[in-house]
């Protein structure tokens, strides 16, 4: 009686990657695409003369853009790589090609080469980082005047009772508070520091660019100076 061959294991499954959108740009272009749609149509059936060719015009050439910077961007983090998706590039760079993850007035992957690309998925918003200051403070304030009430009693009880106090306002965390772009990127450093010497994770930088935008767009901006030089 022979022995069963034995089974190889199982693939596992592979992880999703993390993706990253604006959430305000894609709201804003929801509504620009609307607007564009409303306006257009609206030209084509009621215009006359050159007006619905020019307003079909007009329309090949924003919605692309307004697709390109609103609804496209996108980061994506997997094991093995960073994809960038901007308004007219494509960037995959494998976490061995990353020198670096910058955030200044934009958030910038920096290759081994000095190459930078931005992430316009991520983009940094000063008003939430001054916010995010804004509670830090409020809440090191509040920490502050718990451990006060609780050295001034004199008791471990009320020390315990004051920390408590303070996490209840829910101030008190475990680490500083960071505005959301920020918390992002400290993401994808962790990510970026944990596979950046795994073998999987190496290879070169490819760009790709996004002619499915540039081409419509470059079309509708030929079409609207024929039309406007045609008279």
């Amino acid at each position: 009686m022979t022995s069963p061959a034995p089974q190889s294991p199982a693939p596992q499954p592979e992880s999703k990657d993390r993706v990253y959108r604006s959430a305000p740009a894609m709201a804003g272009g929801v509504l620009l695409l609307a607007l564009t749609a409303w306006l257009g149509i609206d030209a084509v059936i009621s215009g006359e003369g050159r007006t619905p060719w020019l307003a079909l015009a007009l329309m090949l050439l924003i919605v692309p853009l307004v697709v390109a910077f609103t609804l496209r961007p996108a980061v994506y983090a997997g094991d093995d790589r960073l994809r960038i998706r901007n308004p007219f590039r494509a960037v995959a760079l494998p976490w061995g090609q990353i020198a670096s993850l910058k955030s200044a007035y934009s958030n910038e992957a920096v290759t081994e080469s000095g190459t930078k690309y931005q992430l316009w998925a991520v983009p940094v918003s000063l008003r939430a980082r001054k916010k995010a200051a804004r509670r830090e403070m409020r809440a090191s304030a509040q920490a502050r005047r718990a451990m006060g009430r609780d050295e001034g009693r004199g008791s471990a009880l009320g020390m315990r009772a004051g920390l408590g106090a303070a996490s209840g306002h829910g101030q008190v965390s475990d680490g500083p508070a960071r505005a959301e772009t920020d918390r992002i990127m400290d993401e994808l450093r962790g990510l970026h520091e944990a596979r950046r010497e795994a073998e999987t994770a190496q290879g070169e930088v490819t760009v790709r660019w996004a002619y499915e935008v540039v081409a419509p767009a470059v079309a509708g901006a030929v079409l609207v100076v024929v039309l406007l030089l045609a008279g």
